[in-house]
């Protein structure tokens, strides 16, 4: 009970200053205007495509340890059906370009490696999912914000002409609104552009570590198993 009474009064003022800072923000927000409205959802948007793209992007997803391996040792086993294949499919981005390849793995190495190219490109496509919406917020939230900052500056003059500049809390509405929304459109931008600029190069990794294990497999296939040697 004493505990209680020691620690309520502290979380009253806890409670009191969450929702001073709460308030506070709201008046920030509203002092930007209806433009503030279109950066809080790109902020939004952005927030999840990178959290989305980095739970998907992870290399233990796209690249499963010694995947080629275990491969290679079913076909060299002559243990590869559609079950595996299928299986393989189903496993990873990794195993949906290998399965591509040993669907043609007792045809010519050409026919196998441009399966193997055509099932990349989707597989690449959807690895780079979500990708030019965050590039496209990176790149249009300075410019709602400029937006905003012009809007802003023709109320202030607006305000000039009507009332002359003796009152500055005339002023100061069209002021906070062009510093607020530039503010914004920075403050969403950059960590935009950060999180597009990251995500881009870890798929053009993924590609490349991809590119070497399909390589790997068809020329271990080509040169080790007779049913898959070139005409």
């Amino acid at each position: 009970m004493a505990e209680s009474k020691y620690h309520s009064p502290q979380l009253r003022r806890a409670q009191v200053t969450a929702g001073a800072r709460r308030e506070a923000m709201f008046e920030i927000v509203k002092s930007g205007g209806l433009l503030m409205v279109p950066l809080i959802l790109c902020s939004v948007v952005a927030v999840a495509i990178i959290i989305e793209r980095l739970w998907t992007l992870r290399r233990k997803r796209v690249l499963p340890e010694d995947l080629t391996a275990r491969v290679w040792s079913w076909a060299h086993s002559r243990q590869l059906d559609e079950g595996h294949l299928r299986a393989l499919a189903e496993s990873s981005p990794l195993g949906i370009i290998l399965a591509a390849g040993l669907q043609n793995r007792d045809r010519s190495r050409e026919i196998m490696k441009e399966a193997i190219e055509d099932t990349g490109r989707h597989v690449v496509h959807e690895l780079e999912r979500y990708l030019n919406s965050l590039g496209t917020i990176a790149a249009i939230t300075p410019l709602l914000g400029l937006l905003g900052t012009v809007i802003g500056m023709v109320k202030v003059f607006t305000a000039i002409t009507t009332h002359g500049v003796g009152n500055p809390g005339v002023l100061a509405a069209g002021i906070s609104e062009a510093l607020i929304t530039t503010a914004a459109g920075l403050s969403i931008a950059i960590p935009a552009l950060i999180g597009y600029r990251y995500l881009r190069g870890r798929v053009d990794s993924l590609v490349v570590q991809m590119e070497k294990e399909a390589t790997k497999l068809v020329d271990a296939m080509h040169r080790e198993l007779p049913s898959a040697r070139d005409p």
